[in-house]
């Protein structure tokens, strides 16, 4: 018999608010430089809940916040600041070691 397999998706796995900050935390401290992994789990941590509703509580455009979300998307840094704040996340900085 065949084996099936279904795509990995981080947001079957973010659970509770714990779960966003360690996954967002993780993304900030791998991303290249480009933003690509900060926007991915972003992305994922906005799946995990009801994305019409954050859109709406963050005061965006659903399908706009959805495509800055891609893969391809390019999402200002008020729209991170505004998608943090709903989500119950603070962005902090640190002096790097």
């Amino acid at each position: 018999m065949a084996e099936t397999f279904t795509p990995w998706d981080a947001a079957d796995y973010i659970e509770n608010p714990e779960d966003a900050r360690l996954y967002l935390e993780a993304a900030i401290d791998e991303d290249p430089g480009d933003g690509s992994l900060i926007r991915a789990a972003l992305g994922s941590i906005a799946r995990s809940r009801n994305i019409s509703a954050l859109a709406q509580d963050a005061g965006l455009n659903r399908g706009n916040l959805y495509k800055a979300l891609s893969d391809e998307g390019n999402p200002s840094f008020s729209t991170v600041l505004k998608v943090t704040r709903v989500l119950g996340l603070k962005l902090r900085v640190e002096v790097a070691s």
